[in-house]
């Protein structure tokens, strides 16, 4: 008997990893509807029926139409029918879906960056550092989020990049706590001695040593932060003080048709509603799972 035979392969942490996150269904499930609305939105000047941007192909005369409605002049099926401005729904979710994660995807990301960078830096150095920048967050986070996004943008005012800055001031702090409080475990571990040991400089042990081990919880808060950074976005939209009137965005065309619920032109402001609705419920479902997969009490 040979020892390939009597030791088993070992198998990889990418591949335990997809493993462990197929079991779960209802993970699974979340994943397949991200690609559902994820897909068409990137995807959305290629295959949207209309242009909603393109205000001269809007004809006003198909304002309001209802679902299934087929326009006189072009021939044109509205599927999901038209707002008050005759802009088609459909068109307009994927857009709007496509703006919501681009604001999502470039706002978590950056302040991943900044509060990482934040968080290890503070839990590293420790000392009156340390007590600065964790006071700082402590402030950043007694404030309601709503609160210091909107404070933001009456500041800076309105636009798509002035949402994003507002977004990232609002979410790097919850980075930050997490990756302290993660390095704060994993800076007396032997890897992090042995690398002082050797004399390394302090940028390489925290982003080549420190940060790799850190991410895991990073990643967790990451995904749960994509969901509250659209639902933020909306929320500003809603309100009137995130993204121009003319920028398709979801939380915007909840807006545009909301005084039209009670008229009984509904579409407008429910297929944005559920598409909002479903990108929130997807994004949560692989968060969750997320939490437990990469959770190290659970690693083999």
């Amino acid at each position: 008997m040979t020892v390939s035979q009597t030791i088993p392969a070992e198998e990889s942490p990418f591949r335990r990893f997809l493993a462990q996150f197929a079991e779960n269904r209802l993970a699974l499930a979340g994943l397949v509807l991200m690609l559902l609305l994820a897909i068409p939105a990137i995807t959305a000047p290629w295959i949207a029926p209309q242009n909603p941007y393109d205000i001269g192909a809007l004809d006003i005369l198909d304002s309001q139409l209802p679902p299934g409605s087929v326009a006189e002049t072009s021939g044109m099926t509205y599927w999901l029918g038209t707002d008050s401005q005759a802009r088609d729904v459909l068109s307009a979710v994927l857009y709007g879906m496509r703006t919501s994660l681009l604001v999502a995807f470039v706002s978590v990301s950056v302040s991943l960056l900044i509060g990482a960078t934040v968080g290890l830096c503070a839990a590293y150095f420790g000392g009156w550092l340390d007590a600065l920048l964790m006071r700082i967050v402590d402030i950043q986070l007694s404030f309601p989020a709503i609160l210091v996004a909107l404070i933001m943008l009456s500041i800076l005012g309105q636009g798509l990049d002035k949402v994003i800055i507002a977004l990232i001031i609002v979410q790097w702090a919850y980075f930050a706590r997490t990756a302290r409080g993660t390095a704060l475990v994993e800076r007396n571990r032997e890897y992090i001695l042995a690398a002082r040991c050797l004399s390394l400089g302090w940028r390489r042990i925290i982003f080549c040593h420190l940060l790799p081990n850190c991410l895991p919880p990073l990643i967790v808060i990451a995904t749960i932060d994509l969901a509250h950074a659209i639902a933020l976005e909306a929320t500003l939209s809603f309100l009137g003080v995130g993204v121009p009137v003319t920028q398709p965005s979801l939380g915007m065309l909840i807006a545009n048709g909301f005084e039209f619920m009670l008229s009984g032109h509904y579409w407008i402001s429910v297929f944005p509603g559920i598409a909002l609705a479903l990108a929130i419920i997807g994004i949560n479902l692989v968060g969750d799972h997320l939490r437990d997969v990469l959770n190290p009490r659970n690693a083999q």
